[in-house]
């Protein structure tokens, strides 16, 4: 008798398919912003963040320099460092394995990693996310990037706050907590400041600083 698949494979192939309708937006945004279609498809296998790969874009499409659109980059993909120590412990692997783990690192595999209790669903629920992902995120890219000369510019379309607006929509849970809420604001204060005065790029390295200032503040007051 054949068992059903878990929970989790499910939830993770939906939520594939969901990013998936960023990836066409991303691959249009590439495209528009001056990336052949070889060079967008090249970005999502590689990179694989979409943060990461929006804001480069934007930065190049906006007249912005590669050195600011690469600080950029590694800026946003910066938490995937911390997700990469969160799931240590809950995915052994080893060999090639470990590095396809390391990959798949992203805000969807490991939100479905951490919810499930089991070590086992765990590690399923990763895998099954990342995976699925990471294939309809790549699909997505390589068709946007296909059909981004036939829709035009993709501002017409609302394609270009697609994904600032689901990168809100994320966030908005996590600002519960005051120091969290501190520093989206501080960012926010920063960037309103910065986006009119400096280049493209700068805004969002400059509204980082409100993680280091809101740190310093907290520590203080717990001294």
């Amino acid at each position: 008798m054949n068992r059903s698949a878990p929970p989790y494979v499910r939830d993770g192939i939906v939520l594939g398919a969901a990013v998936g309708v960023f990836g066409v937006a991303f691959g249009v945004l590439a495209v528009a912003s001056g990336l052949t279609v070889g060079q967008a498809s090249a970005m999502s296998v590689l990179v694989f963040t979409g943060a990461s790969q929006f804001a480069a874009v934007s930065v190049i499409g906006s007249g912005g320099g590669v050195a600011t659109a690469v600080g950029s980059a590694l800026l946003l993909s910066a938490r995937n460092g911390v997700y990469g120590l969160a799931l240590a412990k809950r995915l052994p692997e080893r060999g090639v394995r470990r590095f396809a783990a390391a990959q798949l690192v992203i805000d969807e595999s490991t939100a479905m990693a951490v919810a499930q209790r089991d070590p086992a669903d765990q590690r399923g629920a990763f895998w099954a996310t990342g995976l699925a992902v990471f294939v309809f995120w790549n699909i997505g890219t390589l068709i946007g990037a296909l059909g981004g000369n036939a829709i035009g510019d993709p501002k017409t379309l609302g394609l270009d706050a697609a994904f600032p607006a689901a990168f809100i929509a994320l966030m908005i849970p996590a600002l519960h907590e005051r120091p969290k809420l501190a520093a989206a604001l501080i960012g926010a204060a920063i960037a309103v400041v910065a986006v009119p005065t400096t280049k493209a790029g700068l805004p969002i390295l400059l509204a980082a600083l409100a993680a280091p200032i809101v740190l310093v503040t907290q520590r203080s007051r717990a001294r």
